[in-house]
């Protein structure tokens, strides 16, 4: 997810038809976006570099790592089954029944939406590509490499199981939320 696209969400919330969806949109983000900077982290601690362009193959010196990144960029990208593909679809169903705007508008804000998702996977992909498939093997002397210990797998699982918990029974997150944005929103509209 960029930037736009969550922020874009997050101002969909003050609207009641795309609140559900938006409010999922941003818990979902939350989770992903934890982990991903975790791993980024633990990447950094064993390899020392900074720039894409520096790392490579890393895919066979990290395959513990490279799983858990790859099905986490994978949720950032609202692959079915996650929780960020959930989110989404209920923000285009929430805009598409949306009585409240003009045919017009509505092509518009999907437009914007769609520039996100169409943005998220040309980053994504290509970051993926050339960190643990890049042209330049890895190769530092200095690093601190070793493979992932069972502190990075528990903390990344953890995380990674709410996502995809979320994206097969959201119901669990609206249970929580409704009554709350409900009322939050009865004293705008």
């Amino acid at each position: 997810m960029d930037w736009f696209e969550l922020i874009w969400n997050y101002y969909l919330t003050l609207i009641p038809y795309f609140s559900p969806g938006a409010i999922l949109q941003i818990i979902s983000h939350g989770f992903i976006g934890a982990a991903l900077f975790f791993l980024a982290g633990t990447g950094y601690d064993r390899l020392r570099l900074l720039y894409l362009d520096q790392m490579g193959g890393m895919a066979i010196l990290m395959p513990k790592i490279f799983t858990v990144f790859s099905i986490l960029s994978m949720a950032s990208l609202a692959l079915p089954g996650m929780s960020g593909f959930v989110a989404e679809l209920m923000i285009f169903f929430g805009i598409l029944t949306s009585q409240k705007y003009l045919l017009m508008t509505k092509i518009l804000i999907i437009f914007l939406n769609t520039i996100g998702i169409i943005l998220t996977p040309i980053y994504s992909l290509s970051m993926l590509r050339q960190m643990f498939y890049g042209y330049k093997l890895f190769n530092t002397p200095n690093s601190y490499f070793f493979y992932s210990g069972p502190r990075e797998l528990f903390i990344s699982i953890s995380i990674l199981i709410p996502v995809i918990g979320i994206g097969i029974y959201p119901d669990f997150i609206f249970s929580f939320s409704v009554d709350k944005v409900e009322a939050i929103l009865s004293n705008f509209f």
